[in-house]
């Protein structure tokens, strides 16, 4: 992001903006090592070195924690080498740079956070910590109790060429459409593995048609539209926090 140089001073405490100008012109200021008199001199904050009295100027950035409800069609990443959309482009107003804090694929809608906070991504990724989260799944056929048994306990699935038998999961029927059918399932899970949930539902022989994610620990967006974020309050940053 850039800014003048006058405004980034006055924002670090050095001086006021027209004391910053000021400072500017005396050539009390470099930029990446070079003396800059030049009032209106734009500045890359976090790219470019600044320097006042001998002291390198650091803005710390603040922390921002976001809650996006993904669409399908978005892939969850930062830049994508196939120009697809991704989901950064939602972010709309945003001045930072963010990171998606687990992922979402392209074809699944739902609850995505993203921050530029290492530590939350740390503590929300972390196999240890055993976030839930809660998938809506829409297959194709008549799920049974039995299914939804072998569900619960454990199936066996594919992860990078080695069988993974995945861990206990919260699993129980929604609707059952017998019409058109299909069935609707929930199916909560504290792992991340690769299109995890699509796989659990092919290893009890039942096509995904749709695939939403509701809930990430106790955070949900059923009161935010597709396509839309909030920022996260303190107390649900705290919950997915807390040791």
């Amino acid at each position: 992001m850039e800014e003048r140089l006058q405004k980034f001073l006055a924002e670090m405490g050095i001086a006021s903006r027209r004391k910053s100008e000021e400072l500017i012109r005396l050539g009390k200021i470099k930029v990446n090592g070079k003396v800059v008199t030049e009032l209106g001199t734009k500045v890359r904050v976090g790219l470019d070195k600044i320097e006042y009295n001998g002291k390198i100027l650091e803005k710390k950035e603040e922390k921002v924690y976001i809650l996006l409800n993904k669409p399908i069609g978005y892939v969850t990443t930062v830049k994508d080498q196939f120009n697809r959309n991704t989901v950064i482009d939602l972010l709309k107003g945003i001045n930072v740079r963010l990171v998606p804090v687990g992922r979402l694929d392209m074809y699944t809608s739902g609850a995505l956070l993203l921050s530029n906070d290492g530590d939350f991504i740390n503590k929300v990724t972390h196999p240890k910590n055993e976030i839930e989260k809660t998938y809506n799944a829409t297959v194709v056929g008549k799920v049974t109790e039995q299914d939804i048994e072998m569900l619960k306990n454990g199936v066996e699935i594919c992860e990078n060429d080695k069988i993974y038998k995945t861990k206990k999961a919260k699993v129980k029927i929604l609707k059952i459409d017998n019409e058109k059918n299909l069935s609707r399932i929930q199916i909560v899970i504290h792992e991340g593995k690769n299109r995890q949930v699509r796989k659990m539902c092919e290893a009890i022989n039942k096509k995904v048609l749709a695939l939403h994610r509701s809930k990430i620990g106790e955070i949900d967006v059923k009161d935010l539209q597709l396509g839309k974020w909030r920022y996260l309050t303190k107390n649900e940053i705290l919950s997915l926090t807390k040791e």
